[in-house]
């Protein structure tokens, strides 16, 4: 196997698994390694976060979610499911991530309505992470996925810079310029 263009690791919120399967296959067709992470609990999330479970290896961690008002959705635990110490509820939002992140030079991309907004973007930076991408509103899925493919395709095949591929991929549509991008 010839070295990989990309490294990627994909964490997959639920109910997200169609667009992130077309994902992984388009970045794979580019060249890139995708690493997969099948969320099905805020621990798993965590996981990622935190380092614990993430490849040491990774050009970005795509977090291919829900989002409303600034705040991953997650699966809703019966109580006695939780573990003790994870986050509890429908949503993981900005002090989730301020607690348990651990992302220090991390390029994020945060797919996903709203995931976007000033106030989660600043928490990833504080966790560390080199920069933090995503739509601040409500964004429609196809324009979501095409944002993303074809900022990894300016990266890929076109050699661009992060900021080139941004602007590039947010210039798409009306939809698409939803995205944000922020640096430390």
């Amino acid at each position: 196997m010839s070295k990989p263009e990309l490294y990627v690791s994909l964490a997959v919120g639920p109910d997200c698994d169609g667009e992130s399967y077309a994902l992984r296959s388009t970045l794979e067709y580019f060249g890139a390694r995708v690493t997969m992470h099948w969320l099905g609990r805020p621990n798993d999330l965590v996981d990622v976060l935190s380092g614990e479970d993430r490849e040491d290896k990774m050009d970005y961690l795509i977090l291919n979610f829900h989002g409303d008002e600034g705040r991953f959705c997650m699966n809703e635990l019966g109580e006695d499911i939780y573990e003790p110490g994870e986050p509890r509820g429908e949503f993981f939002n900005a002090e989730d991530v301020l607690r348990f992140s651990k992302l220090k030079g991390v390029k994020v991309i945060a797919a996903g309505c709203t995931l976007g907004e000033e106030s989660l973007a600043k928490a990833f930076l504080k966790s560390g992470c080199h920069s933090y991408i995503g739509p601040d509103d409500y964004i429609d899925g196809n324009s979501n996925l095409m944002f993303i493919i074809r900022f990894m395709y300016e990266i890929i095949n076109n050699k661009k810079s992060q900021q080139e591929a941004f602007e590039i991929a947010k210039s798409i549509d009306q939809e698409t310029s939803l995205y944000k991008i922020y640096s430390a």
